[in-house]
């Protein structure tokens, strides 16, 4: 069984760890050393720049990417797909730069423009996708698999075993998109 840990320095992680917990086994990630004992690492969806200073403060961020880029499986809602993204504009937020796209912080407005849709998702069929304050990836490398649009724009991309939503399906309580994470991603 993978053991999968959710970054919980700040953000959705009961609700990543509930997801998680009804496929397999979860555990909170607070510190390097934590991410020592994990095969695979969920990065949540709250505040991009909360979480990537605290990534860095607890000297986390270079161990996280190189666990990473040394193939451990991560999977990104919103804000973790903004620190997973090689490029993100609209703030200065420090980032993993371990998934080849451009990603634009806060792109579909304010907290008041939040909404709910339903999204078809490559391999998974359709989720149910809470966007709040969501970047939107402006562009992908060529390694980068689009698995989901809505309004034409990617909003679930896979880039080998870094997958990343610009949503929140752990606020849904949808259970797809961690389902395929497991299975496809993590190969559980």
């Amino acid at each position: 069984m993978v053991k999968v840990g959710v970054l919980a320095l700040q953000g959705d992680v009961s609700e990543h760890l509930d997801l998680i917990r009804g496929s397999g086994a979860a555990v909170p990630v607070r510190t390097a050393a934590d991410l020592d004992t994990v095969d695979a690492v969920v990065l949540p969806g709250g505040e991009s720049t909360t979480i990537a200073g605290l990534l860095e403060r607890g000297e986390m961020m270079a161990p996280l990417r190189k666990a990473i880029a040394s193939g451990m499986p991560a999977f990104g809602t919103c804000a973790g797909a903004i620190v997973l993204a090689s490029e993100v504009r609209g703030g200065d937020v420090p980032h993993l730069g371990v998934l080849d796209m451009v990603v634009q912080r806060n792109a579909y407005g304010r907290q008041v423009d939040s909404f709910e849709t339903r999204v078809d998702v490559a391999s998974v069929g359709e989720v149910d996708a809470v966007f709040i304050r969501a970047p939107v990836i402006e562009e992908v490398g060529t390694d980068v698999d689009v698995l989901a649009t809505h309004d034409g724009r990617p909003v679930v991309v896979r880039q080998g075993r870094v997958l990343a939503a610009t949503f929140h399906p752990e606020i849904a309580g949808d259970p797809g998109l961690h389902r395929y994470f497991l299975e496809q991603v993590c190969g559980a």
